[in-house]
């Protein structure tokens, strides 16, 4: 007898022979489930009988699982998530062997890792998006189509985030900014790129790029009124003391403008010679000496020159972090199963760039 179901591999319905014909029986239908509750301590079988001497036994073991896997394929057709993973852990393999088959790519372990959960803890903040523009600059192509649908999900609630709470909103300037030129790049050339999906879909997210860069431009911090202690009120060592502890010379730029005695304070020369010697060795600001009129090292002008041509050494609040002992990469909040005897001493901090490095072949 042919069955109905909505899958072809799914067991259809039962049936049963009675004088009139075949028909469907219905053992776990709703009324049932809504007006006999008892019937989910019942372990033994039931039994539904026609007119005749036939008799179809069904169990109530078969029951719950149909009504399990109905369940989950509603939830699969109903969710709006493209994977759904409970480990925020991911093996990185590099190439096929006899236990696996395949290799780890970016965009598989951009899914896993659970970014999009990862922005709203602010020692991770930073993190993400210096990822985010590393893959904007350079990887954006080698994700999959599922990877560049959650990048781009995330990019809009980083984005919701800072015009909400308002904060680091240079730091999502510089991405939008390394985003959209990638994007023109890629749009321009369409025949040669590899761009996944329709080209009209790729301009409709530069547009929506190009709108939240113009949001981002009309952002107004919001002054807060507060008759407490103020940041004015501190003593000056006090001040100097934060402005001591920035390690983006940008930041205390920014915190200079903020009051006269600040910005006193933010062009003092031991501070910028500070900044140079943290981010950059002896030899490196050794070549790029700038003296100012009185004959001075001008260390302000040396941090801005010395960051054109080398890199400076960033700092988060949280990283990922990889075990050399399992070869798993994943946040250390969360923890992943580790066989090593003692697991601190494998793990080791992964920047932004390591992340990339990982998954290049």
């Amino acid at each position: 007898m042919p069955f109905l179901g909505q899958d072809w591999r799914s067991p259809g319905w039962r049936w049963v022979k009675t004088e009139d014909g075949w028909k469907r029986s219905e053992p776990f239908s709703h009324a049932l489930e809504d007006g006999n509750n008892q019937l989910n301590d019942i372990s033994h079988t039931v039994i539904i009988t026609g007119d005749d001497e036939n008799e179809e036994v069904y169990n109530t073991e078969d029951c719950e699982f149909a009504a399990k896997k109905r369940k989950k394929d509603h939830f699969r057709n109903n969710t709006d998530s493209q994977c759904f993973y409970r480990e925020k852990w991911i093996y990185v393999h590099k190439e096929s062997t006899k236990e696996r088959h395949g290799y780890c790519t970016l965009g598989e372990a951009f899914n896993r890792l659970d970014f999009s959960s990862a922005i709203q803890d602010i020692r991770r903040f930073n993190y993400v998006v210096k990822l985010l523009q590393l893959i904007a600059k350079s990887q954006l192509t080698s994700l999959s189509g599922a990877a560049q649908k959650n990048y781009f999900n995330i990019l809009d609630k980083i984005v919701q985030k800072v015009m909400e709470d308002q904060y680091n909103p240079r730091l999502i300037k510089d991405l939008l900014q390394d985003l959209s030129s990638t994007l023109c790049i890629l749009i321009r050339g369409v025949g040669k790129s590899v761009l996944v999906g329709n080209i009209n879909i790729w301009i409709c997210r530069l547009e929506t790029i190009l709108l939240w860069q113009q949001q981002l431009k009309n952002l107004q911090m919001n002054k807060q009124v507060n008759n407490g202690l103020t940041l004015s009120d501190l003593p000056l060592h006090m001040l100097n003391n934060i402005l001591y502890r920035f390690s983006d010379g940008w930041d205390i730029i920014t915190l200079g403008q903020v009051t006269p005695t600040l910005y006193m304070l933010s062009e003092d020369r031991q501070l910028w010679k500070k900044l140079c010697q943290y981010h950059f060795a002896e030899k490196q600001f050794c070549r790029h000496l700038i003296p100012s009129e009185k004959g001075h090292i001008d260390w302000k002008l040396m941090y801005f020159a010395l960051q054109k041509y080398y890199p400076i050494k960033e700092q988060y609040g949280d990283t990922l972090h990889f075990c050399r002992h399992c070869s798993i990469l994943f946040w250390k909040d969360t923890g992943h199963p580790c066989t090593a005897s003692d697991p601190n001493t494998c793990l080791m901090p992964v920047s932004p760039q390591h992340f990339i490095d990982l998954f290049k072949f």
